[in-house]
C-alpha cells in the first residue's frame, strides 16, 4: 500500500543494538511514501551496523548506497539528503525547518539521557530537541534490555514532553518467518505512529 500524501521527515540513527530496523524503516519509505528524509547518522550508528549487518561501510553516503544496491527495485518513491551529526548548525537544527516528524531507531541510552535532559551536543539530540519545542513528533525506539530505573525515568520524561517511546519489541501475532519480518513490523509501528499508514504486515485478527 503507497501513502500517497508527501512527507517531509528526519531520521537520527544512533548506536543502540537493533541496526536491521532502521534498514526496513528506510526501505519503506523507498517503496511507499513519497516525499524527502533528512538523515543523520552517527559513527556509532555506523559502526554498530557494520557489526551487526556484516557490513565494511565507512560514511553515511556508504549506508545509503549499500541499501539501494540490495533493493530488489531500482526506483525510490523518497529521497534522503545526508545531514552532518557533528553539525548543530544544519537546517535539522532549525524550528523553521518544517517537517511531519521525526524518528530516532535504534536510539541509545545516550542519546535518550541528551534528549531528557536537554543536552544538545550533536545533530540527532539537536534535532530532537527542536522536534519536541515545535510539538511536532518524535518518536524514539529504543533497544535495551533490561531497563534501569535511570532509563526508564528518561523514557518517562521524553513522553511527558510529547515523545513516543516505540521500544524496538516487535509482536508475534504475525508469525515472523524470518529477521527481516520483524524489522518490517518494527518499520511499519513507526510509520504510523508519525501518521503514515503503510501496510508492512497483517494487523491482529487477519491472521
Amino acid at each position: 500500500m503507497k501513502n500517497e500524501e508527501k512527507k517531509s521527515l528526519i531520521i537520527g540513527i544512533t548506536g543502540a543494538s537493533g541496526a536491521l530496523y532502521a534498514v526496513h524503516l528506510i526501505n519503506a519509505l523507498m517503496d511507499h511514501v513519497p516525499g524527502q528524509t533528512q538523515l543523520i547518522m552517527s559513527p556509532s550508528g555506523l559502526r554498530v551496523c557494520n557489526e551487526e549487518m556484516d557490513t565494511n561501510l565507512s560514511t553515511a553516503q556508504d549506508y545509503l548506497d549499500w541499501i539501494m544496491e540490495r533493493r530488489a527495485k531500482s526506483d525510490s518513491l523518497h529521497s534522503f539528503s545526508l545531514e552532518d551529526y557533528r553539525d548543530i548548525g544544519a537546517r535539522a537544527a532549525s524550528g523553521s525547518n518544517h517537517h511531519d516528524g521525526m524518528a530516532i531507531v535504534p536510539c541509545s541510552m545516550k542519546t535518550l539521557a541528551s534528549i531528557s535532559h536537554g543536552l544538545t551536543q550533536n545533530l540527532i539530540e539537536r534535532a530532537a530537541d527542536v522536534t519536541l519545542k515545535e510539538r511536532r513528533k518524535l518518536v524514539v525506539v529504543p533497544r535495551e534490555a533490561p531497563y534501569s530505573l535511570i532509563h526508564l525515568r528518561n523514557m518517562t520524561s521524553i513522553t511527558e514532553a510529547g515523545a513516543i517511546v516505540l521500544p524496538a519489541s516487535p509482536g508475534f501475532y504475525q508469525k515472523p518467518a524470518d529477521l527481516d519480518d520483524l524489522g518490517r513490523f518494527i518499520a511499519g509501528r513507526i510509520l504510523s505512529s508519525l501518521g503514515i499508514q503503510v501496510r508492512l504486515f497483517r494487523p491482529w485478527l487477519e491472521q
